[in-house]
């Protein structure tokens, strides 16, 4: 099971750095997607991987139980992450929409224009 958890995670976060590299504004965002996904499958993880366990600590009996800090942990990571990535989609989609194009690189022509706004300004 922690094997199968752990290969999650990376393939997660290897995705993740991956399209963060890119040059668009929407994959930039799925991989930002995909790299909160990763900390959520890990912090869900570290409250213990047991099926089929209570989520707490039993009155008389058995000492194995599956912690549910990280799992509140993860239920409020998950809400916060989908309303960032509301957020960024929205900014996004103001961008493509203003310059007709969502590549978030930088050319010599922007360079310039920037330059003679500072200046002129």
């Amino acid at each position: 099971m922690e094997i199968v958890v752990a290969t999650s995670v990376g393939i997660l976060t290897a995705g993740g750095v991956y399209l963060i590299l890119r040059l668009r504004a929407f994959p930039v965002i799925l991989g930002l997607a995909l790299l909160s996904y990763a900390v959520n499958v890990f912090l869900f993880s570290t409250g213990r991987l047991a099926v089929n366990m209570p989520p707490v600590l039993q009155k008389y009996g058995e000492a194995s139980y599956t912690d549910p800090l990280p799992q509140a942990l993860v239920l409020t990571a998950i809400v916060i992450s989908f309303g960032m990535t509301a957020v960024l989609v929205i900014l996004a989609l103001g961008a493509f929409l203003e310059a007709d194009h969502d590549r978030i690189d930088m050319t010599e022509e922007d360079d310039v224009t920037d330059a003679q706004k500072e200046g002129g300004a």
